[in-house]
């Protein structure tokens, strides 16, 4: 059932109030108690209905208006100004008590999603601090024990001193480029770190990559290929050292994760405005349940292997935020032993 607008209950308040007066009259006048005549009562009804509609309409104004104005001050979080009030005003011929039920269901439900939001929020930042606590407490603890060896006799060893060093001096690096990752995805985040664009071949660049990469990717026996459609004249607009470290992270992943006499094909397909480049291999695959977390900031699919691997388990993430600093997306697909291919889109020049 629809709730009468205020101006109907008003309305109907001042005929109930009229019919209710009418009725004295007519037991006062049938007890012999002619107060006043009847013509002249006739007469005056429409006044009367007049003055009762007019004292109800400004006492209902004034209460829905008090009371709309409180819950909307509850709503918004601040002080109406006295002129923000003096315009405040309440149309009774509308449906009011609808209007501001559905406001007060929409800030809640707002509120509820704010929540969820803080909630998960949450979550991710106490995943991350176990995360950045677990990570570095693996090199500091390996650093520790190679002190120790050290100073309780190993550096007088010369079959030890030497290698144990290095050993340290290898989860120090891990240590240095964990923290530069996550300087800079701060920086990201954050809007600190600008995009310096300019227009390059994107081809040029991807061979560049292939190049730096090759004596990695020999030793795996895995070879380093384009799709047949690539081809010298992708000239696209971006900052160009930010897509090397795109790419460098997702061929590096993609040899890492390889099979042996395997390979990685980098493709560039044309999509009107952005070209698309796939990274693509045919190596050991990631499971379904993976793939919506992979590029969170040290999420591992294999947590045993990475580590053997080497990496600070914030390649994917920095990869996320650099291709969405570009306001650009990036995708991922996969199935478990067949291969991974990983896409992101870049603005053409």
């Amino acid at each position: 059932m629809r709730v009468p607008s205020p101006l109907r209950l008003v309305l109907y308040m001042s005929a109930v109030i009229l019919l209710i007066i009418s009725g004295t009259y007519i037991i006062l006048s049938a007890a012999g108690l002619n107060v006043i005549n009847w013509k002249f009562f006739l007469w005056f009804i429409p006044i009367i209905f007049l003055l009762i509609f007019l004292f109800i309409r400004s006492v209902m104004h004034n209460y829905l208006s008090d009371k709309i104005k409180l819950i909307y001050k509850t709503i918004q979080n601040l002080k109406l100004s006295k002129e923000e009030k003096r315009n405040k005003q309440i149309d009774l011929s509308t449906d009011v008590l609808s209007t501001v039920e559905q406001e007060v269901q929409d800030w809640a439900e707002s509120k509820r999603t704010e929540i969820e939001q803080l909630r998960k929020l949450e979550t991710y930042r106490r995943e991350f601090l176990e995360n950045v606590t677990h990570e570095l407490r693996t090199p500091l603890f390996n650093i520790q024990g190679y002190i120790s060896s050290l100073l309780d006799g190993g550096l007088e060893d010369a079959t030890v001193n030497r290698e144990y060093l290095a050993k340290a001096e290898s989860n120090v690096d891990r240590m240095v480029e964990m923290i530069e990752d996550l300087r800079i995805i701060s920086k990201l985040e954050s809007g600190e770190m600008q995009l310096d664009e300019s227009n390059f071949d994107l081809y040029s660049l991807c061979k560049e990559v292939y190049h730096q990469l090759e004596d990695q990717a020999k030793s795996k026996d895995i070879s380093l290929v384009f799709g047949a459609e690539t081809k010298v004249g992708f000239f696209v607009y971006a900052d160009r050292e930010k897509i090397r470290q795109v790419l460098v992270n997702l061929v590096t992943n993609s040899i890492k994760y390889g099979i042996e006499n395997g390979r990685t094909k980098i493709s560039i397909y044309d999509m009107e405005d952005n070209f698309l480049v796939e990274v693509a291999d045919n190596g050991i695959g990631i499971e379904e349940k993976h793939l919506q977390r992979i590029f969170e900031r040290f999420y591992r699919v294999d947590k045993s292997r990475t580590r053997a691997e080497g990496g600070t388990g914030l390649g994917l993430a920095i990869v996320k935020h650099i291709v969405e600093a570009h306001d650009q997306t990036v995708n991922v697909r996969s199935t478990e032993g067949l291969g991974s291919t990983f896409s992101f889109t870049i603005k053409k020049s």
